[in-house]
């Protein structure tokens, strides 16, 4: 059914389809990526309902057709449950999940921390010779914000691998248990879906239903192997100085020693591949998992993982690393497939009727990979925007030059006034233009890279004047083309002259044009 039908505010339907919960739970209902106000760090109280309204994310698909993993969407769930139920979602759990269960002494949702739990909460860090952290407050916290000890954790797994049921409490029938982890969505069948709220994943031939949680002090994975009776949990403070993220590498070396994998006889000679190659899918990639409308979009073009096709036929995409920090190699076994030259991962890629090419990795049921268009593939906007800034600062740094040496040396131009009139506003539209593309990108840039949870309202302010700049540095273009008109068609001004001020208003306009597909205009200012 429609959300909609249980909510106290609207779900647009963007695409003529309406969101459902069947949408939400296996990640595909559609949302852009949105990070804005889901922490609440400045504010430290959490507020459920208004978070939802608020930052309603928009439909970058049509729902039920891509999996991108929607904080948005899990939180919205939750926010379901709270109104059905007639309680908060926090006290829902734990009337339904951790009471039943003997978890309510070693777990909460309740921000701030219950005093019983606060005193025995571990402090997170960065890094594990910095500082600790606050303690994190999440606006949407039912996609991911309990507070648990790895013994409650237990208890919880040995319920689900128990079919619902611990001590002769039942938290859940077992036919739903079985629905929950078998009603797998998948992209493509030859990689891993996600069953309704728990990722698919294999390894060592066996099938295993996982989820993993991540904020920026913690990170958690849990893992459960139904048919070996077990459950896996680890919950790390810090990440620490490694290249790669170190809660997956236990599981893996776990299971290689306990349920190690059958080897097999070696083949003969290999067939000529057939389907898509490594030159084929070689390129910039695009996460599903990302904003299309919103300030965000940034990030999409900043963070493009690349497909590097290798003399003997392998493949190589430069996100995907190892633990040694190399990247890992992908040797074709056909048909668009790659599996990994020293490990079991594999990279499907498909090309759809529309002509494009996708990367599926073993997470392909929460988001899979999207060729760049080459209007925003990474490598070529950021060359765009490095050379435009060149083109405009040298602009500037040689019109600066230029001016102390007639000073100094006391020579005029000897240009018409209005020609010097308009060489001015020129040169400061370039200043404001800079300013307006650098205020943005600097102000999103470093208040992420201090930390995403300072992505709220506060920021709107600072924005928006840089907005107003923007609408400024859009006039000033019109003035600096008047300027190019005049050299061109009324100006005694060399060929030199002309052409360095046309690829000035060339490069000026290319900054805008970036401006403008990176949404930095958004009235609404979403991110």
């Amino acid at each position: 059914a429609d959300v909609n039908r249980y909510l106290d505010f609207t779900i647009p339907q963007t695409h003529g389809v309406p969101v459902t919960l069947r949408h939400l739970m296996p990640h595909r209902g559609g949302f852009q990526e949105t990070l804005k106000n889901l922490g609440v760090q400045r504010k430290g109280s959490v507020d459920l309902a208004a978070y939802l309204r608020g930052n309603v994310p928009d439909q970058i698909y049509k729902p039920g057709t891509t999996p991108s993993y929607s904080n948005y969407g899990a939180a919205l769930a939750g926010y379901i449950v709270e109104r059905v139920a007639g309680v908060a979602f926090d006290q829902y759990v734990e009337e339904q999940i951790f009471r039943p269960l003997g978890m309510e002494q070693d777990a909460t949702l309740r921000t701030p921390l219950p005093k019983a739990l606060s005193v025995r909460m571990s402090k997170g860090y960065l890094t594990a010779s910095g500082k600790p952290g606050d303690f994190e407050v999440v606006n949407g916290y039912p996609a991911g914000s309990q507070s648990a000890s790895g013994l409650a954790m237990t208890r919880f797994m040995l319920a689900l691998l128990n079919k619902g049921e611990l001590e002769g409490k039942r938290i859940l029938q077992a036919a739903t248990v079985s629905q929950m982890l078998d009603t797998v969505t998948a992209y493509d069948p030859r990689q891993n879906g996600i069953g309704l709220g728990f990722f698919e994943e294999s390894r060592n031939g066996l099938r295993i239903h996982g989820h993993g949680g991540t904020t920026l002090y913690f990170h958690s994975d849990l893992h459960l192997v139904p048919e070996k009776q077990l459950g896996f949990f680890v919950s790390y403070n810090s990440t620490g100085n490694t290249v790669v993220p170190p809660r997956g590498l236990p599981w893996g070396k776990l299971l290689d020693r306990y349920f190690p994998v059958q080897e097999t006889a070696a083949a003969g000679p290999k067939a000529p591949v057939s389907g898509l190659t490594a030159p084929d899918v070689a390129g910039r990639y695009m996460s599903s998992r990302r904003a299309e409308t919103s300030l965000l979009r940034l990030l999409s073009v900043l963070q493009q993982p690349t497909a590097i096709a290798q003399p003997d036929g392998s493949l190589v995409v430069d996100a995907f690393v190892g633990p040694n920090g190399r990247p890992r190699v992908f040797m074709p076994v056909g048909d668009g497939v790659f599996r990994e030259k020293h490990g079991q991962s594999r990279l499907v890629f498909v090309k759809g009727e529309d002509g494009i090419i996708r990367m599926l990795t073993g997470n392909s049921g929460i988001v899979i990979f999207e060729r760049s268009p080459p209007l925003l593939d990474a490598g070529l906007v950021m060359m765009g925007l490095g050379l435009s800034v060149v083109v405009v600062v040298g602009n500037l740094v040689l019109l600066g030059a230029s001016f102390l040496m007639r000073r100094h040396y006391g020579v005029a131009l000897g240009w018409p006034r209005h020609e010097m009139v308009l060489q001015g506003a020129s040169t400061l539209a370039g200043v404001v233009v800079l300013g307006f593309v650098g205020g943005m990108s600097g102000l999103l840039l470093s208040t992420l890279g201090a930390s995403p949870w300072l992505l709220d309202s506060s920021i709107d302010a600072p924005l928006k004047v840089m907005q107003q700049v923007g609408l400024v540095a859009v006039g000033s273009l019109l003035i600096v083309a008047i300027h190019v008109g005049n050299l061109w068609f009324n100006s005694s001004r060399g060929l030199a002259g002309r052409l360095k001020e046309t690829l000035v208003l060339a490069s000026l306009g290319w900054l805008l044009w970036f401006a403008w597909m990176m949404n930095f205009f958004d009235p609404a200012l979403k991110a």
